[in-house]
């Protein structure tokens, strides 16, 4: 079988990472377009039932059957490494079963009295399927890690992607006459048919790359299957902890959201629309430049923990302080390309400019999000993952307390569901850097903060001249590209003049060593 160096296996999923984000707001804006935001909402109301649903049913095993297999391998195991696959498949087989038979008997109901909304049924019932389908993709994916052979995940992924957007328009607009939940509903049958192209070919491959037969000798495979277990319980379950605060999070989200407008007296189609708004639009909005801190945390797991394990402070700090200075870099830009931009950004993608208003109260706060995810690598690496997971704990606490009590308020309504977020986002972040700075120390370099400050409030103030001057609604589009590009330029420029972004020391970030050796 195929395998990859580290840093070959990582670029390959950066870049497929990089297609699938791309394909992935291409596949939202292809639904906002057929859908508008009522579609969406009744959409996005589903989408944490299915990101729960995904999280239930691997139980953090692909990163426990990585580990397993990898070991198994480096001592040439093969009969370990069938025992571990079955074992694996008979845990996700079963919590399959008895997933989809919950779903089918609490979907009525999760969306008549908790989501209030009786049309969010038909995506309910139509992300069923995916869970017997997600529970085998977990497994093979998990394999394909372990033996360190990243290609089929990298591809896919990119099949996943490409399926559902040939699929969404073709799905939306079918069943649209018949209404927008129908309509959603066959959006979500698009994401069903993606995951499952996604898992045929990762079936295709296995069954072309492997070195066993999983259907010889099935029952003699599984002696010591109870040791198996244990192992995979040992690593699966507290890698799932902080997954499962997030999906549970996301899951009573729009819950709460709903029940609190409803309080607010805000109509139940008006309170679908808005939070489509929200979590459709403006939240994908908040991640996409998260792509860059969240590859780099990627790299940085390994870098941290070889570093830990040998005792080499010096390195960890370096490692850390290289990922928070591009994180700061990174979100700098961030935040005022979403600020100043947010209604160009919104009408040209989703038209949607009256969504901008939260945007614009959340854009400042997103640059906690692209700190978040480093620190949270740096904790698991340092063998504090039950740190992180009550950090979000906390943070999802706080941002459902926030919701109930913000967003029941009739002069708030859903921007208190907006603040809420950026309440979780603040908790979460500063909690992982105490939890940190606790663990290993850290030193805020001052100059790196105050030039990279000032060097975004004068990038703004370009910014703010660039859409007064080029920006308008006879041609928005060629506008915007134009006021984007000076602002980018301007900010890249005035990092190099600072000499925050020195051209010698590119070669230096983990992610990309490999580029220069």
């Amino acid at each position: 079988m195929t395998r990859q160096t580290f840093f070959a296996g990582a670029f390959i999923l950066i870049i497929a990472g990089l297609i699938t984000r791309i394909l992935g707001f291409i596949n939202k804006i292809v639904m906002a377009r057929v859908m508008g935001s009522e579609g969406m909402g009744l959409y996005m109301m589903a989408v944490p039932s299915l990101l729960l649903i995904i999280t239930l049913t691997q139980l953090g095993l692909p990163v426990a059957i990585s580990k397993l297999i990898a070991e198994a391998e480096a001592h040439g195991e093969h009969e370990r490494k069938k025992r571990i696959l079955i074992v694996s498949l008979i845990i996700t087989g079963t919590l399959s079963a008895v997933l989809t038979t919950a779903m089918l008997a609490v979907a009525p109901l999760l969306a008549s009295m908790l989501l209030t909304d009786t049309r969010a049924l038909y995506p309910l019932l139509a992300i069923i399927p995916i869970v017997p389908i997600v529970a085998v993709s977990a497994v093979l994916r998990g394999y394909f890690q372990g033996m360190q052979n990243m290609r089929p995940i990298a591809y896919s992924q990119v099949i996943e992607q490409v399926i559902r957007i040939t699929l969404v328009a073709f799905c939306t607009s079918i069943f649209l006459p018949f209404g927008v939940e129908y309509a959603a509903a066959g959006a979500m049958i698009s994401v069903v048919a993606g995951e499952l192209a996604s898992l045929l070919y990762v079936i295709y491959v296995f069954k072309n790359k492997k070195t066993m037969q999983i259907r010889r000798n099935f029952l003699s495979a599984l002696e010591g299957g109870k040791n198996t277990l244990k192992d995979l319980m040992t690593i699966a379950l507290p890698t799932t902890g902080s997954r499962l605060v997030g999906s549970i999070s996301q899951f009573l989200e729009p819950i709460i959201v709903a029940q609190s407008l409803a309080i607010a007296g805000v109509a139940t189609v008006t309170a679908t629309s808005q939070y489509g708004e929200l979590v459709g639009f403006v939240v994908p909005l908040l991640f996409l430049p998260s792509f860059i801190t969240q590859s780099l945390s990627v790299s940085l797991v390994p870098a941290i923990s070889e570093a830990h394990s040998k005792g080499d402070h010096a390195t960890i700090q370096k490692r850390l302080q290289q990922t928070t200075k591009i994180a700061l870099l990174s979100g700098g830009i961030s935040v005022v390309i979403l600020y100043v931009f947010a209604v160009p950004i919104l009408s040209l993608m989703y038209e949607a400019p009256q969504a901008a208003v939260y945007l614009k109260v959340i854009a400042p706060f997103c640059i906690f999000l692209y700190f978040q995810m480093p620190l949270q690598s740096v904790l698991q690496a340092l063998n504090l993952a039950k740190a992180a997971m009550y950090n979000s704990l906390i943070g999802a606490g706080v941002k459902m307390t926030a919701i109930a009590f913000l967003a029941s308020r009739p002069e708030l309504g859903i921007m208190g569901a907006a603040l809420a977020i950026c309440a979780s986002l603040m908790v979460v972040t500063l909690l992982h850097f105490v939890s940190v700075s606790r663990a290993i120390g850290f030193t805020l370099k001052v100059r790196d903060w105050t030039g990279t400050l000032l060097v975004t409030i004068l990038t703004a103030g370009v910014a703010v001249h660039s859409f007064r001057t080029f920006i308008s609604s006879d041609d928005m589009l060629v506008g915007t590209i134009i006021s984007l590009t000076i602002t980018v330029v301007f900010y890249m420029i005035g990092l190099m003049l600072f000499r925050l972004l020195p051209i010698k020391n590119i070669s230096r970030i983990p992610i990309l060593q490999s580029f220069f050796r």
